[in-house]
């Protein structure tokens, strides 16, 4: 029972954060009453820190406000890849961690270090001990909010890589979120799709990244067992916005038509689930392994509710073709030459798997003009954007 309970709380810890967290603990603790005041204490507009001065800082130095991490977070490597790549184009880095579990600054910037980038970015734990700099990034919709409120900065930007509003039913956190876009923060988006929806709905200045993977692990290995067919799932219970019910049935019905294929469903716990049909459950799988089972499956069913998963051109510079769900929000980067994209209904996208695995022909023409589209990006190319997007604000007169 304890077992299950803290995977429960670690659960909401990694998909809601802290302050969801704390108040259902809270509600579920004898004889005391809830801190609403305590959990949203970033809430109210409460300055810190000395009115910025021109003099305070070198222009190329950068503070990062991060919310905490569990360790393979696809969100925070983002963040640490680009602090890593800005480092090589000459830009000094800070991290502010808030909300953090770790018991000290070294140890968090350790993890970092190891699990993540190796960035040289000095990392620290009290907001209190953040220093000037010309320009601080929010990273999140919690942190947007100790961006507004910190007072040692000139340029407040926010690097949106999801529409976080989204993440919740109509409520409170709901509001929180969507207003934290109209804080006069620059955005830095995930893809275009982000950068349209903030500027057309919030008003936000906006610079739209693209989307690349890492060739130092993303690239085809040879298949093991050539004669069976394999289709890969991300299927993450705990993500809500990876339509993981929706893959389920999807891959049911792919199953009843074709019962010899063995689906590969990795990302999340599955414990617990039944799970009808023929298939391999890996969980959460460490990134250096990812190319070889990625390029083992023929097929891969990407869903995505809100913006696009980085896995589609991951997969894709693999050799693994992509079938994922039409939207605005896939369709942005996705489309008829690098992917198979349908109605996000489990008859729609079965059909467009069994099509791919029947094809044989038709699936090796995609997976050869996705390879094509995949290497033609570069994490690299989208750091320089940004650089040249930060020398803009740098060089703006007072």
């Amino acid at each position: 029972m304890l077992q299950k309970k803290f995977k429960k709380i670690k659960k909401m810890l990694s998909n809601e954060g802290l302050s969801a967290t704390l108040i259902y603990l809270l509600e579920r603790s004898k004889g005391k009453r809830i801190d609403i005041f305590k959990a949203y204490d970033y809430i109210p507009f409460i300055p810190f820190g000395k009115p910025y001065q021109s003099n305070d800082e070198n222009a190329n130095t950068i503070n990062w406000v991060i919310p905490d991490f569990n360790i393979g977070s696809g969100g925070h490597l983002n963040v640490f890849r680009l602090i890593y790549l800005l480092e090589a184009l000459g830009y000094s880095n800070r991290v502010l961690l808030i909300q953090s579990k770790f018991d000290s600054s070294k140890a968090a910037g350790d993890t970092i270090r190891e699990h993540f980038y190796p960035i040289k970015a000095k990392v620290i734990i009290d907001q209190a001990e953040l220093e000037p700099a010309a320009i601080t990034v929010a990273t999140s919709w919690i942190s947007a909010y100790v961006v507004r409120n910190f007072q040692s900065t000139k340029h407040r930007c926010y690097f949106v890589q999801d529409y976080e509003p989204y993440f919740y039913p109509r409520s409170s956190e709901y509001a929180f979120a969507e207003a934290s876009y109209h804080f006069g923060f620059y955005g830095i988006t995930a893809g275009d799709w982000l950068a349209h929806k903030l500027k057309h709905e919030h008003g936000m200045q906006t610079l739209g990244m693209g989307f690349s993977y890492d060739r130092d692990f993303y690239r085809p290995y040879p298949k093991k067992h050539k004669e069976s067919k394999q289709v890969f799932f991300y299927a993450r219970p705990a993500t809500e916005r990876r339509g993981f019910e929706l893959g389920l049935l999807t891959l049911n019905l792919v199953a009843q038509k074709m019962p010899n294929v063995t689906f590969v469903l990795a990302g999340g716990d599955l414990t617990g689930y039944h799970i009808p049909f023929k298939h391999i459950s890996p969980g959460n799988v460490a990134v250096k392994n990812l190319p070889e089972l990625y390029s083992q499956c023929d097929v891969a069913l990407v869903l995505s509710l809100t913006d696009l998963s980085l896995l589609p051109v991951e997969l894709m510079a693999c050799g693994c073709s992509v079938v994922s769900n039409r939207g605005e929000n896939v369709e942005w980067l996705l489309n008829d030459e690098n992917a198979v994209l349908a109605d996000a209904t489990p008859e729609a996208l079965s059909e467009a798997i069994i099509a791919l695995l029947e094809n044989e022909q038709q699936r090796k023409k995609l997976i050869e003009s996705a390879m094509a589209f995949s290497a033609n990006t570069r994490w690299d190319t989208e750091a320089e954007k940004v650089a040249t997007f930060f020398q803009s604000l740098l060089s703006q007169k007072a």
